[in-house]
């Protein structure tokens, strides 16, 4: 049976407010008519967490199941999701990084490590203020694994690790330079949850020697469709936490910081974000 999903945008971490100053840089969500070009028919229903229509479409290039078994499950190569051109720049909302950085930069597209969980393309373009490809930002990304686990040597290990032996290990951490067309690209794995976050990709973007820290969330319906049906995921129950009720995010506009998101062919996940840069 397929199931439809509308992905609004994302949110961030423990500073709210429209215009987000770090270090003189200032980065906003980019609205655009993001579409994951797989075949599927139109969307148009809003996110369950009160997220607005991003023009992506829920529905599947015709697999009707989300792959499993981690990044060696992608068949790609992937359409373009940022065929629509950019329309309005709503500013996003600033986030501090919290304790579970890692000061190495793993420079890579495949994140994974070979972890399992359902494929993801990470999918995200950096453009300035007037809506141009920013060519040369390093954009910096960091999530857990399956388990809720970080990996990697972390400022506060006893949060962010499941085991110390998670502090040897690196995985869906990476950076990736933006190209000609602003855009980065990593192959990840849906994230997993722990107890009093809502499910989030952080990353940083620096360009010009000025950086932006904020954090990626998912629609609502897709995180419990995956939590419910994907054979690798519904073992680990529900999370604990709704994006509505995350107490990093919540009080901010969270569809406009929701990756937009789409069941590719081979059924990976696409999810997509447009960044704007004020540098």
């Amino acid at each position: 049976m397929k199931n439809k999903f509308v992905p609004a945008r994302l949110s961030r971490r423990e500073s709210l407010g429209w215009f987000a100053i770090l270090g003189g840089a200032v980065l906003a969500g980019c609205s655009s008519a993001l579409s994951a070009n797989d075949g599927g028919g139109g969307g148009g229903a809003t996110g369950t967490d009160g997220g607005a229509d991003t023009g992506a479409t829920g529905t599947d290039g015709g697999s009707g199941t989300w792959a499993q078994g981690g990044t060696k499950s992608m068949k790609g190569p992937y359409a373009d999701p940022f065929v629509a051109p950019v329309t309005a720049c709503v500013l996003a909302t600033a986030a501090t990084e919290g304790p579970c950085t890692e000061a190495a930069d793993q420079v890579r597209a495949d994140i994974s490590e070979g972890y399992t969980g359902l494929p993801t393309r990470l999918a995200l373009k950096v453009v300035d203020a007037a809506c141009k490809p920013v060519m040369g930002a390093k954009v910096k990304v960091w999530h857990t694994q399956i388990t809720g686990s970080y990996s990697g040597d972390t400022p506060n290990a006893g949060m962010c690790l499941k085991s110390p032996a998670e502090g040897t290990k690196h995985y869906f951490r990476g950076v990736q330079t933006t190209n000609q067309e602003g855009r980065v690209d990593f192959d990840t794995c849906f994230p997993g949850w722990y107890r009093g976050r809502a499910i989030h990709i952080h990353y940083t973007v620096t360009a010009n020697g000025k950086s932006f820290t904020s954090q990626l969330l998912f629609d609502q319906a897709l995180i419990q469709e995956v939590f419910s049906t994907h054979p690798e995921y519904k073992g680990f129950g529900q999370p604990d936490t709704p994006n509505a009720s995350d107490n990093v995010v919540r009080g901010g506009d969270l569809a406009s910081f929701t990756l937009a998101a789409s069941r590719l062919p081979d059924g990976a996940l696409m999810a997509a974000k447009v960044l704007v840069a004020n540098v």
